[in-house]
């Protein structure tokens, strides 16, 4: 028997309110499978189990708020299925599951799509949630009934009460929604009772509000206000409690800019690369030769992290900011790095991010060279004791073998936490960065 508790979505978070259910009890899923969508202070977030079985009950209701670490739903392990099989049979048993997640199971069935004449894209054939978006299929309309021309065309409706009425009026009805929803409508002027709940039993979730808004030509933020409230918290307390340091370079992109030029002539235009691809990895690289800015500060001092989490911070269109990660970032290739760095921007401002891409990062990566901004100190996300800024690529004159020549640079900045390292481990990051750089080949 597994449980199945609400996960810690952020350094910050101490609670969040189950949103939804994608499971029903009886439903078999796999570890890795998106079960519940969690609301935050910052956004809602698909989360993914991490056992394989069958759910034997859900314990919290949706639109209940809880603790990070209470049981949200009970699963029967496989093992726990068939307790008298043997090794090969339960991993047949594992195979023989649907090949499709909960979460796509659900959208198939809300958007009439049959999962059986869709072809899966993913891992082994796994259907998607882009499968089934490609294959949506509209509902056959009804066929209109045939009218009795014997009766007359115009009937005259019955009113349920008039103004001068003495029957009494039908007091208005609690729409059943969540906390975050009825905040979203408030800030976006938004009637409830006029919005089509999509989660069970109708409740109206924040997406439906946020879609409601759009409905009506108002602003469609991607988080509500108390996301900007979130992240002033959590940067109030980093520059109150973290000793910051910080370090710059200026890192020549010629060699790097020419290697992806050279790459991009030779792909589709939608797998095309961009430099942050190149810069990114390269940090990722940098922070797996200095351990020492790789991990988090905690009671008993720095602790290292088994793996480069890099955190990219991402600034949301209702404002705040949100800094998911990209798990095994240092091997990953360039082109995986593109990839996953436009899938997780994307999830990001459109509130769709995952639980695991909100597990805490080992080190942060601010990126403001597409806002015209050529130097970025940035601040430290705790409890990580580094961050590194990005700025924009500028043309500028440079010595090169004592010949001057005007050459792409970037500005590269490193925030640091002096308890955990000091200039000499800082310098050695930067400059690990600029010289994987400069043999992009290798990145």
């Amino acid at each position: 028997m597994a449980e199945f508790t609400m996960p810690s979505l952020g350094a910050d978070m101490d609670e969040g309110m189950l949103s939804q259910w994608l499971v029903h009890p009886g439903d078999q899923v796999m570890r890795g499978d998106v079960v519940a969508v969690v609301e935050t202070a910052k956004s809602a977030i698909e989360v993914e189990c991490f056992d394989s079985g069958t759910v034997e009950a859900l314990l919290v209701d949706e639109g209940t708020t809880v603790p990070v670490g209470t049981p949200l739903a009970r699963i029967g392990t496989t093992a726990e299925i068939r307790p008298t099989e043997s090794p090969s049979t339960e991993r047949q048993l594992v195979e023989s599951l649907p090949t499709s997640t909960p979460l796509v199971r659900r959208l198939a069935k809300d958007r009439h799509v049959d999962l059986a004449a869709v072809h899966g894209s993913g891992p082994g054939g796994r259907i998607t949630r882009a499968d089934v978006e490609h294959a949506e299929l509209e509902p056959e309309p009804a066929p209109a009934p045939e009218r009795d021309m014997t009766e007359p065309t115009t009937r005259q409706a019955k009113p349920l009460y008039s103004d001068n009425s003495t029957a009494e009026r039908p007091a208005p009805m609690r729409v059943k929604s969540s906390p975050l929803a009825r905040s979203l409508a408030t800030e976006l002027g938004v009637d409830l009772a006029e919005v089509t709940g999509t989660g069970r039993g109708g409740t109206v979730r924040a997406e439906d509000v946020r879609s409601a808004a759009a409905d009506k030509g108002a602003p469609r933020p991607a988080v509500p206000e108390a996301a900007r409230s979130a992240t002033a918290r959590l940067m109030s307390r980093s520059k109150r409690e973290i000793p910051h340091f910080y370090l710059s370079t200026t890192v020549d992109m010629a060699a790097a800019l020419e290697w992806m030029h050279a790459r991009n002539r030779e792909l589709p235009l939608s797998a095309r690369l961009v430099p942050a691809a190149l810069t990114f990895k390269a940090v990722a690289m940098a922070a797996r030769k200095v351990p020492e800015l790789n991990g988090h500060w905690g009671d008993d001092g720095f602790v290292p992290a088994e793996e480069v989490r890099l955190g990219v911070a991402v600034s949301l269109r209702g404002g705040g900011l949100v800094a998911p990660a990209l798990a095994h970032a240092d091997t990953l290739s360039v082109a995986e790095v593109m990839a996953a760095l436009k899938d997780l921007v994307a999830r990001a401002r459109g509130g769709r991010l995952r639980a695991s891409q909100t597990a805490d990062p080992s080190l942060t990566v601010t990126n403001l060279g597409d806002q015209g901004v050529e130097t970025v100190f940035g601040v430290i996300y705790p409890p990580q004791v580094a961050l590194v800024g990005l700025g924009r690529i500028v043309e500028r004159p440079v010595a090169v073998n004592g010949l001057l020549g005007v050459r792409p640079v970037l500005t590269a900045t490193l925030s640091a936490d002096h308890r955990a390292a000091d200039g000499a481990t800082g310098a050695r990051l930067l400059t690990a960065m600029d010289r994987l750089l400069q043999r992009p080949e290798e990145l």
